[in-house]
């Protein structure tokens, strides 16, 4: 059997032609069939052998297949989310969303908080990770997707403090089925245009409903900011994940439903999450 330096960089060459960072997927997928963290990994490469099964999942990305669907979760800001296929998976960049509440509201934090399709669970999860005294609410019309998120509540130990229920924004009435209203909104809705490419290991496996919002990318958006002062509480926010280029336009939906709008950038330089208040 290959020794495990060896067999990493043999796999992060291979993974090159399909992904942005062979090595650190390589690490990744080398830790779950050692059953081991990365950190520890990195700790141990030089004494072990290259793990049973790990040529195996190294293929498996190799077809595009995510990284997150082979090894079950992604870690998220400071919570490890299960995820699966036919859930949409976290990605760093959503991490502004968090990082842009919690400048609004310092240390202290929100009461109550609303993650509007919710998938399975990441930014409630996060939000409540952060705030220890919050309670939450998560809205998802995905069975699969509550079902997972329910799944990461109790994983987490949150099951006090935290519900998901069913829930469609493109139904007549729908934010009228949700009680109450909330110091802090997050929501991550569609936004990418119907038709425009995307890397193939997300057009192949991830969810097009989680994705695509009509011909501009703009439908969810319609759909929801107009919804947010109802929702909203006296003196909350509500933080919204944009695409490329879309400040601009949900802005002004925000503008005519009452609201003012500040932009936040990722780590990229991307104008990322969207403040209403």
């Amino acid at each position: 059997m290959a020794d495990a330096v060896a067999a990493l960089f043999e796999a992060a060459a291979r993974l090159a032609a399909v992904s942005e960072t062979p090595r650190l997927d390589a690490e990744l997928l080398m830790a779950h069939a050692a059953g081991i963290e990365r950190s520890d990994l990195l700790l141990r490469l030089r004494e072990l052998a290259e793990p049973a099964g790990f040529a195996a999942l190294i293929e498996r990305r190799a077809a595009h297949e995510p990284v997150a669907y082979i090894l079950g979760y992604r870690d998220f800001w400071s919570v490890r989310i299960k995820v699966a296929p036919g859930v949409l998976i976290p990605r760093a960049d959503s991490e502004t969303l968090i990082a842009a509440a919690l400048d609004a509201f310092g240390e202290d934090g929100p009461g109550r908080i609303l993650d509007l399709g919710c998938g399975p669970g990441t930014l409630l999860l996060a939000a409540l990770d952060q705030w220890p005294q919050a309670r939450g609410l998560g809205i998802e019309r995905s069975q699969r997707a509550r079902a997972l998120a329910r799944d990461n509540i109790e994983t987490l130990g949150m099951g006090e403090r935290a519900t998901v229920r069913a829930g469609d924004w493109t139904l007549p009435g729908w934010s009228a089925a949700i009680d109450g209203r909330f110091d802090l909104i997050l929501a991550n809705p569609p936004y990418v245009e119907a038709g425009a490419a995307l890397d193939p290991q997300v057009a192949a496996h991830e969810p097009g409903e989680a994705l695509y919002a009509g011909p501009d990318g703009l439908a969810d958006y319609r759909l929801i900011v107009p919804a947010l002062p109802r929702l909203l509480a006296e003196g909350g926010c509500a933080v919204v994940e944009l695409g490329a280029g879309q400040a601009a336009a949900v802005s002004a939906l925000a503008r005519e439903a009452g609201m003012t709008a500040r932009a936040n950038r990722d780590l990229g330089g991307h104008e990322r999450a969207l403040i209403l208040k």
